[in-house]
């Protein structure tokens, strides 16, 4: 037993070459250079063969080299985010097109299929809806019907995938709402808004936010509108707990408002940026928000 460990310990103690990048490049140029006359894919193999045994031999040798490799950060799957079916349907004066997105890639394959089902079943409703009325306005013949319905990605990080699902409805004029998903690639979570803060004090200190920035809005730019009421100077008054809202990819939050939600028409989707620094005492903690 004695003499296994000393074998042991002398086997642990073999000492790393200090400069391991520099070894690994003179093996594979001995190699290069053993194998001149010989097919070049084979002296390139050669010389990635001496890389590879030089830097196994070199885990094999120190117990101390191979812990610190555990904390170099492995490359994740590839989350993708595609187009997985498109429902038509092009007449005269009827014309739907519905992209179908799909996610791939997710650790967490439940939560993975859950979100694809509800992107596919959303679409097949909205199209059965968009037949429906197909038909009875064929049964008066008139009217002019349309729906398109797509996909934007907004972030996609190794932390953070944040998907735009939108719909624009057009009967006469058009109306157009937007619904996101935040999904945390590395904790598989699906981040909400109350879940980004301690409690529901941030409604308030948003939409104060929000008021002021809308009125400044205004101030600045005679082209910038928002609704109000006769006598008020601000028809809006404060988000709802579950306001669509995705993260960017510098972790700040972005609020969204759906075409005449808060704004005449000709303003189209309407979304706000909010200062980090205001929301700062509110937020459970800085993993998303900074």
């Amino acid at each position: 037993m004695k003499q296994i460990n000393k074998f042991k310990k002398e086997y642990e103690d073999i000492e790393i070459p200090s400069e391991l990048d520099q070894v690994v490049k003179q093996s594979i140029q001995r190699a290069k250079a053993s194998q001149k006359k010989h097919n070049p894919v084979k002296r390139w193999s050669l010389g990635v063969a001496a890389a590879a045994a030089l830097f196994i031999g070199s885990i094999n040798a120190s117990p101390a080299f191979a812990n610190s490799l555990a904390n170099i950060p492995v490359l994740g799957s590839i989350v993708e985010v595609f187009t997985i079916e498109t429902l038509t349907m092009d007449r005269e004066t009827y014309q739907a097109n519905l992209k179908t997105p799909a996610i791939s890639g997710l650790e967490d394959e439940e939560l993975q299929a859950s979100l694809n089902e509800k992107y596919i079943e959303e679409n097949k409703e909205l199209f059965k809806q968009f037949k429906e009325e197909v038909a009875d306005m064929e049964e008066v013949d008139a009217g002019h019907l349309g729906i398109d319905t797509g996909y934007e990605v907004k972030t996609d990080t190794e932390q953070l995938l944040s998907i735009a699902r939108y719909k624009v409805n057009t009967v006469g004029s058009s109306s157009t709402t937007m619904k996101y998903d935040t999904i945390d690639k590395q904790n598989n979570v699906l981040v909400t808004l109350p879940s980004l803060f301690k409690d529901d004090s941030y409604i308030e200190v948003i939409s104060s936010y929000l008021t002021k920035e809308m009125k400044q809005q205004m101030a600045d730019d005679e082209n910038i509108s928002y609704f109000a009421f006769d006598g008020s100077d601000l028809d809006f008054q404060a988000i709802q707990a579950d306001q669509n809202f995705y993260i960017t990819s510098d972790h700040k939050l972005v609020i969204s408002f759906d075409k005449y939600e808060v704004a005449p028409g000709y303003m189209g989707i309407v979304t706000f940026e909010i200062p980090s620094d205001i929301l700062s005492d509110v937020l459970v903690g800085d993993t998303y928000i900074r």
